[in-house]
């Protein structure tokens, strides 16, 4: 199947209105891009990350999301649009359940690789004013991944991706993130999935940590 870039997206910081009258910070609310963007190796020319804590850096460039996602979304309750869960990439032809950690792709002048998934955090229940969002993200493993910029370049919707290496099939985002919610109780997949080749050392450490081992 083709994997098709629909759109790029980016977003600059803004305050959102909080449910309590608190404002909040992010730039979730990514934007379509007009034309082509460089692609570096800490993300799209142009994108804002809030919290440099948690967010952006080499391992976390850009974040990719299935747009056969959002029917699926709508269809279940939750109006969710283009954008909304805070993408760079929303692609088609590629989602959470076949996107394996360690795959490298093609991207215009650009190649980049699966580092980790996307862990679903309180950002998303406030973008969404709902409290359901984070737990039905994590039960239906549609939070999208996150992908490191191996080689910098040009890149613009309507390109399609290119697979170049799968060092580790099978072992894809969802499968991922469901390994780290479910550690303790399945060590060994925890385990398995911390060895995969491209898993960022973050992830790493978080899912021998949760399994038992420091």
């Amino acid at each position: 199947m083709t994997i098709r870039l629909l759109e790029l997206r980016t977003g600059r910081i803004r305050a959102y209105p909080g449910a309590g009258g608190e404002p909040w910070r992010s730039a979730i609310g990514k934007q379509p891009a007009p034309g082509p963007l460089r692609l570096t190796r800490l993300g799209l020319e142009g994108d804002q990350v809030a919290h440099p804590d948690v967010h952006g850096g080499p391992d976390q460039a850009v974040l990719a999301y299935a747009s056969e996602h959002y029917p699926l979304w709508r269809a279940e309750g939750v109006p969710a649009g283009h954008g909304d869960f805070g993408e760079n990439l929303l692609l088609s032809g590629l989602t959470d359940r076949e996107a394996c950690i360690g795959d490298r792709y093609a991207l215009g002048e650009a190649v980049l690789q699966v580092s980790h998934p996307r862990q679903p955090c309180n950002t998303l229940a406030r973008r969404f004013q709902r409290k359901d969002i984070v737990p039905l993200v994590w039960s239906l493993g549609r939070g999208g991944w996150y992908l490191r910029v191996l080689q910098e370049g040009w890149v613009a919707a309507g390109q399609d991706l290119t697979l170049l290496d799968r060092p580790n099939p099978g072992a894809t985002a969802a499968r991922v993130l469901a390994a780290f919610q479910k550690a303790a109780q399945e060590p060994g997949e925890a385990l398995a999935m911390a060895a995969l080749e491209g898993l960022t050392g973050e992830w790493r450490d978080k899912l021998r940590a949760k399994a038992g081992l420091s």
